[in-house]
């Protein structure tokens, strides 16, 4: 065994401490290091997470909407003519049954006073057939009964007169004392009165007759003619009033003057005279809108959430600091299809807005569902699905472990979602997934 000189056993003792004050430095650094990593390790799993959250839940489904009338026709009358008077403008405010125009109604109008005459006429003739025979008229049938019978009594006289004379000339006409041509005489003049005399008993059978009918009244079905008379006269005025009043075209319901298609004087050729058809503008007045309502189309996957009477908020951006209120008034019961999306119309009835809002405009819709108390909810950036279409998310364990947890959720509303299985509250799960995990086709599910 070799000996160390002295003088390197005192040169070995003075490197001993040295050394182990170096190991007792890395010793202490390699601590601090692990302890750093660890506290750098949890910062990294806060920033990358966030609490399961409870909170009252709301769910709201998002829509763009168009503003629109909730009636609509466009004006025209009934028949074709020129317009004499037009009271509106755009912009008007209208009630129902005010004039809008008139349409040039002279010829109408000439009709409508002749039936009327012809009306008050057959009144008069019924009312005097249905009071009867007057007292005077009774007395005048008398007299000419009176009259008639003494132009009888002086006819038979004549008569009588003529047939003496005939007699008493007879037999000197036989024995040639009177010519032919005299005797002819006395028999054309007997002839001549009682044929005069039956003339006159026929005029006192006429008015025999028309005294007692002065005294038995009219016929039934004289008055009953009368009455046919006076209907038949309503029916022409009622049908000649009717295209009369069809010139005056009347607003069929309050409402706004939305736009106006005609001038005074213009010729108007109309083939509805209420259409709410774009195409009849051409042969129409004025359109008349009332009202305003929302349009909306629904995606099939949310309609199952709405219900009538909804809460909708809207918002336009004209008044982008506004936001009116509205619930739902119509859920369509058909569904409709455009470029192969399945949606249903939906019909929200403001509440406010109506001063403000424009038929025509685009705005957006929130539609309020029931309140939910004390919800599990998470963002929806942090849920995805696997290749085999199961939906979850990464939750960070006690040792800040990652590992996938199915969930079942609910319906999103704006950037977050409700769970309803597979997660409990303080969990914590990443809002994407960690750094450290390859996991193959996962994508954020949309909602």
């Amino acid at each position: 065994m070799q000996i160390l000189p002295l003088s390197r056993v005192k040169k070995l003792n003075l490197w001993i401490p040295a050394i182990m004050i170096i190991g007792a430095l890395g010793t202490i650094t390699t601590l601090v290091y692990l302890k750093t990593e660890d506290t750098s390790s949890q910062q990294d799993l806060i920033n990358q997470t966030v609490l399961v959250q409870t909170k009252n839940w709301v769910v709201q489904i998002q829509a763009n909407g168009l503003v629109q009338a909730v009636r609509k026709i466009n004006l025209s009358p009934e028949d074709s003519g020129r317009i004499a008077k037009l009271y509106v403008i755009e912009g008007d405010r209208v009630t129902k049954g005010q004039i809008i125009a008139r349409m040039s109604n002279e010829k109408v109008q000439a009709q409508v006073n002749q039936y009327l005459a012809s009306l008050e006429k057959a009144v008069a003739d019924l009312e005097l057939k249905r009071s009867g025979t007057r007292l005077e008229e009774i007395a005048e049938a008398k007299a000419r009964v009176a009259t008639a019978s003494a132009t009888v009594a002086a006819a038979q006289a004549r008569l009588n007169r003529a047939t003496e004379e005939l007699k008493r000339n007879s037999k000197p006409a036989q024995e040639g004392a009177i010519s032919r041509n005299a005797f002819g005489e006395f028999i054309a003049k007997q002839r001549e009165a009682k044929a005069n005399l039956e003339a006159e008993l026929a005029r006192l059978k006429e008015q025999g007759e028309s005294l007692k009918k002065a005294h038995n009244g009219l016929r039934p079905e004289e008055i009953a003619q009368a009455e046919a008379e006076v209907a038949q006269a309503k029916a022409q005025l009622a049908f000649y009033q009717s295209q009369f009043n069809n010139t005056v075209i009347r607003a069929p319901f309050a409402g706004i003057i939305t736009r106006r298609f005609a001038q005074e004087g213009d010729f108007v050729t109309p083939t509805t005279s209420a259409s709410s058809n774009e195409g009849a503008t051409s042969t129409s007045i004025a359109e008349l809108s009332s009202g305003l309502e929302i349009e909306a189309k629904i995606p099939e996957a949310n309609i199952s959430k709405m219900n009538p009477g909804q809460t909708v908020n809207i918002q336009a951006d004209t008044y982008s600091n506004e936001t009116f209120k509205g619930q739902v008034s119509l859920i369509a019961p058909r569904a409709v299809q455009e470029n192969n999306i399945t949606s249903f119309r939906v019909k929200v009835a403001l509440s406010t807005g109506q001063a403000k809002l424009k038929s025509g405009m685009n705005v957006r819709l929130m539609f309020l569902g029931e309140p939910i108390k004390n919800a599990l909810v998470i963002p929806l950036a942090a849920v995805v699905s696997q290749p085999n279409g199961q939906t979850g998310v990464y939750v960070a364990d006690e040792k800040t472990k990652t590992r996938f947890q199915p969930i079942k959720v609910s319906a999103a509303s704006g950037d977050q979602v409700q769970v309803l299985e597979g997660l409990k509250k303080s969990d914590r799960v990443f809002i994407s997934p960690p750094n450290n995990e390859k996991i193959e086709g996962v994508d954020t599910v949309g909602f």
